[in-house]
């Protein structure tokens, strides 16, 4: 089945959510208005329609394949990725000094979701180099940023993040990676690392690698760790590439799922020592590295929503068309399109509802980054900064665990034929599969949310959150629609939940470690339902009026209808959520170890 981009919807949310226009009254976004992100957008889609779109099952069938250290990728992805870097999509959240758009996140997550819906074992090379320019943007020196900046953000180079090693797996204190210093300034980098997403390839003429690694004498832990840029190829001063380094790809893995993708094992300095470059200081190595890993996580949020997207309008297709049995109300006589039975349409409203209010999460989250980075108001700032930071785990914890069930109920809607491969399905839910564990599983999300993100501040950033809630109840209390006062009363529910929930958190995070992660990540599931609903309240205040002044009455219904479903059938979930977490610790470690 062809994708075809959900372009109404991040639309709507764009403009009426996060408020494109407000971004576009900030400094450096003056000309990225509503009318800009519709255009891209539009433009995004025909390319990720009609280019990537077709690739995706023949990546799937055919994926990467090494042989004597090359990595040739699926076929067709090295043209498409040609393409890709010819329309400036690399560039399109960059800095204009360095050759991109300078677009908002704002715009640039939409269109991310798109590039992954249409085929994520692509859209992951990109995204590495996302995140690798966001770690020399900030933490790079001039000479490094003018030597790589501007090939990356062209994409004529791609980047990558190696951390972890075979030993380490999340635990970076592990790190066994060394690097010698030189007398040049220069460093010798050796050690092994795995799951290296586009480690190798072919389709690019250079990639760089940012590498974690302890420099000789470095303290043992994570404060020993530094970062270092490690070429494919060095590039010479003039700014053409020269010899190959000392980093070579030694297998890639097969995996479950996201089969186009590359994911490599990369053996560095069996030769004599891989050329690296320190990035910012020795020893800082983790804290730069997480610039790269919030872009990252943040990016697989959406990830999450892209693959569901993909999921729900394949299992849409196939309920439209799919006759078995008669309707059990006798609408009609005969065999009916599946779509008419009651279970098959709860499964869909099911899928639409996550995927609409994890996007409408994201978007607000995005904008939330836009102004974090560009606002004049250094308060405004900050508080923006907070809450995007508070985003993140949710949108990559809640977003990626939702499209586990979302991509499964997309085979459940084909029944048998959801099993067969040839029908495509079970594809989507093979490669949602890693969506909750790279880039830090779930419970690394859920420890974020309990420790940086509430516990530290005593909940005040997660209390400030629940208070914008509150507001919005309000107006739909005041909106007075039988749907509103409905959504209004789940709303209240779950926010109440939530804020018992943090005070929990906030009160025993040092006197009960255990009891409050044994729950810390039910407290994710349960915020970042939250907020999705939250979103889609707001959605449905907006829809209300849009219907009133008679404007895209189809869609401002199905909105309405979509934030109705969310608030009876998945926000009802959240004071449960919040009695397992508050009055359950206890049985979650109970059992003594030898029981298990």
């Amino acid at each position: 089945m062809s994708y075809k981009a959900p372009l109404n919807d991040m639309l709507f949310d764009i403009k009426h959510l996060a408020c494109i226009d407000q971004v576009a009254q900030m400094p450096g976004f003056e000309d990225a208005g509503f009318e800009t992100a519709r255009a891209v957008l539009e433009e995004c889609a025909k390319f990720n329609e009609e280019v990537l779109s077709p690739l995706n099952w023949e990546g799937d069938k055919n994926p990467s394949n090494w042989k004597d250290g090359v990595v040739t990728t699926s076929p067709g992805f090295k043209e498409a990725f040609k393409q890709y870097v010819d329309g400036g999509w690399q560039g399109l959240q960059h800095p204009a000094d360095f050759g991109g758009q300078g677009l908002p996140k704002t715009i640039g997550a939409a269109c991310g979701e798109m590039l992954n819906s249409a085929n994520m074992s692509f859209a992951l090379c990109p995204l590495l180099s996302d995140g690798a320019i966001e770690a020399l943007l900030t933490a790079g020196s001039d000479d490094l940023k003018a030597v790589y900046l501007e090939k990356l953000v062209s994409g004529e180079w791609t980047g990558t993040m190696n951390l972890t090693e075979p030993q380490a797996g999340s635990d970076l204190a592990a790190v066994r990676s060394r690097a010698e210093p030189q007398p040049d300034g220069t460093y010798k980098v050796f050690g092994t690392k795995i799951f290296i997403t586009y480690g190798e390839h072919d389709m690019a003429e250079n990639i760089v690698h940012l590498v974690l690694a302890r420099v000789t004498g470095a303290p043992e832990g994570v404060k020993g760790i530094s970062l270092f840029v490690v070429p494919k190829f060095l590039v010479k001063a003039d700014g053409s590439l020269g010899a190959r380094n000392d980093v070579h790809c030694v297998s890639i893995e097969h995996k479950l799922g996201i089969k186009a993708s590359p994911t490599a094992v990369l053996q560095y300095g069996d030769h004599g020592g891989a050329a690296g470059y320190l990035v910012g200081e020795e020893n800082r190595g983790l804290e730069y590295m997480f610039i790269m890993m919030n872009a990252a996580r943040y990016a697989v949020g959406v990830q999450g929503i892209a693959i569901a997207e993909r999921a729900y309008q394949k299992a849409v297709t196939f309920a439209r068309d799919r006759v078995q049995s008669r309707p059990v109300d006798g609408s009609i006589q005969a065999g009916a399109p599946i779509i008419h039975h009651p279970d098959v349409k709860r499964m869909l409203m099911t899928m639409r509802a996550y995927i609409e209010g994890c996007r409408a999460m994201a978007s607000v989250a995005a904008a939330a980054y836009d102004a974090a980075h560009h606002h004049p108001d250094a308060e405004v700032r900050r508080q923006n900064q907070a809450f995007y930071e508070f985003m993140v785990p949710l949108v990559k914890g809640y977003s990626t665990e939702m499209s586990q069930e979302v991509t499964s109920l997309g085979v459940q809607v084909h029944g048998g034929m959801g099993y067969i491969e040839e029908t495509g399905a079970a594809q989507y839910y093979r490669d949602a599969r890693i969506l909750t564990i790279y880039e830090g599983t779930t419970a690394i999300q859920a420890n974020d949310l309990v420790g940086r993100k509430t516990a530290r501040d005593g909940g005040q950033t997660a209390k400030g959150i629940a208070r914008q809630i509150e507001v919005t109840e309000a107006g739909l209390i005041q909106q007075g629609s039988v749907n509103a006062v409905a959504v209004a009363k789940r709303l209240k529910a779950a926010r109440l939940a939530f804020v018992d929930v943090v005070e929990f958190v906030a009160g025993n995070s040092k006197a009960s470690p255990n009891a409050v992660f044994a729950g810390s990540v039910p407290y994710l599931m349960l915020a970042g339902n939250l907020v999705a609903g939250w979103q889609l309240a707001r959605s449905l205040l907006v829809a209300q009026d849009e219907l009133a002044r008679g404007v895209d009455t189809a869609f401002m219904q199905a909105k309405v209808t979509t934030a109705r479903f969310y608030a009876d059938h998945l926000l009802t979930k959240a004071p449960g959520l919040r009695d397992s977490i508050v009055e359950g610790a206890a049985s979650v470690t109970a059992l003594v170890l030898n029981a298990f």
